[in-house]
C-alpha cells in the first residue's frame, strides 16, 4: 500500500497521468482496474481516471509493494556540463542564453550533456531543486531551438510555471524575435512569408509548398533586412508560427538560405566563409501578455535579449565574403 500527500507541482494533474508517471512499474490495465474497484482511492472516496488532483489530496494505492520500487537514485544531471549562461531568473522560471552546438534534450544517442541537464543540475546546486522531494515534476523547458542555433530559452522551476507558460507561447504572448544571416539581399526588404510545411521525419527536414498538401501545417514568417554586405543580409526574424526549421526552410524556399546552414542552404558559400553552423540566433523575448497570466503577470511588458550575438562581429567587420 502506498499513501501520498499531492504536493504543488503535483497539483492540477489528472490522477492516470500523475500515477504513470510516478509509477511506471504499474500497468495501465491494472491501473484503470484498481480505480474501478476502489483499490485506488482520493481522500477515501471514489476516484475516477480524469479526476484532476489538488494540493492536500491524500492518494492511496492499495497494491503489492513491488509495483512501488523505485530504481536507486541516478540523476542524469549531474554529468552535464555547470556552463550556464542565465539572462534573468526569479522563483518562478529562469530565462538562459544556449550556446551553438549544445542539444536542449537527450536524443537517440542519449547525451549526457543538455540544456535541460545544466539547468536542472543548477538547480540541484542551488537547492532549488530537490528531485527525492518531488513525486513527478521536473524542471523543463517551455520552448526550444535547434542544436545549431544560439539563443534565449525559458525554463520553468514549478509545474504553475510551466502550465502558464506552454499556453501562453500556444497563444502567441509571447513572442520570439531572431537574427540570422541570409545569402544575398531578400526583395523587398521586408515582407510576410506565408506557405505550408511538410516535415520528413526519416529525412530528418522539411518542405515548403505554396499550396497545402495532406500533412502541410500553415505557416507565416516575417522577416525584415537590416543591413547588407558583401551580398550576405542581416535580416531580423519575427516567427508568426513556430515549426521545425521553419526560419532555415523558408528563407531558403525564397532562395535567401541561411549562412553555415547545411542542410537548406549552399555548401560551397559556407564553406567559403568559413560558417558550418547556421548564422541563427534567438535574440530578444518579450512577454506580451492579453489574458491573464496567474503566477506570471509581473512579467507582462518585460524584454530580454542576448548580449552577444554570436556571428555580428564577423557580419560587420566585413569578415564574411
Amino acid at each position: 500500500m502506498k499513501q501520498i500527500v499531492i504536493n504543488k507541482n503535483d497539483a492540477g494533474q489528472r490522477l492516470n497521468k500523475f500515477i504513470e508517471k510516478t509509477f511506471p512499474a504499474i500497468p495501465q490495465s491494472l491501473m484503470y482496474k484498481s480505480i474501478r474497484t476502489k483499490n485506488i482511492k482520493i481522500n477515501r472516496k471514489r476516484c475516477t481516471p480524469d479526476q484532476k488532483l489538488c494540493e492536500g489530496d491524500l492518494l492511496d494505492i492499495w497494491l503489492k509493494d513491488e509495483f512501488f520500487v523505485q530504481p536507486p537514485h541516478k540523476y542524469e544531471f549531474v554529468n552535464a556540463s555547470d556552463r550556464l549562461d542565465v539572462v534573468y531568473e526569479d522563483s518562478n522560471i529562469l530565462i538562459v542564453n544556449k550556446p551553438q552546438g549544445l542539444i536542449v534534450h537527450q536524443d537517440e544517442n542519449y547525451e549526457s550533456d543538455t540544456l535541460i541537464f545544466r539547468i536542472q543540475k543548477y538547480l540541484f546546486q542551488k537547492g532549488e531543486y530537490m528531485p527525492e522531494k518531488e513525486n513527478s515534476f521536473t524542471p523543463a523547458l517551455a520552448n526550444r531551438i535547434d542544436r545549431n542555433t544560439a539563443g534565449l530559452v525559458i525554463a520553468a522551476k514549478n509545474a504553475a510555471s510551466l502550465r502558464i507558460l506552454n499556453s501562453k507561447i500556444k497563444s502567441r504572448e509571447i513572442h520570439k524575435q531572431y537574427l540570422c544571416i541570409v545569402c544575398g539581399r531578400p526583395v523587398p526588404s521586408e515582407a510576410t512569408l506565408e506557405g505550408y510545411l511538410e516535415k520528413n521525419e526519416k529525412q530528418n527536414r522539411v518542405y515548403i509548398e505554396k499550396s497545402r498538401s495532406e500533412n502541410g501545417k500553415t505557416i507565416r514568417t516575417h522577416y525584415k533586412v537590416i543591413d547588407t554586405i558583401n551580398d550576405f543580409s542581416l535580416v531580423e526574424i519575427d516567427l508568426l508560427t513556430g515549426r521545425t526549421h521553419q526560419i532555415r526552410a523558408h528563407m531558403a524556399s525564397i532562395g535567401h538560405p541561411l549562412l553555415g546552414d547545411g542542410k537548406y542552404g549552399t555548401n560551397k558559400v559556407n564553406r567559403s566563409a568559413g560558417y558550418y553552423k547556421q548564422a541563427l540566433c534567438s535574440y530578444k523575448l518579450s512577454f506580451d501578455f492579453l489574458t491573464d497570466a496567474e503566477e506570471l503577470n509581473y512579467l507582462n511588458g518585460k524584454c530580454f535579449e542576448v548580449e552577444t550575438v554570436p556571428f555580428l562581429n564577423d557580419f560587420y567587420s566585413g569578415k564574411i565574403k
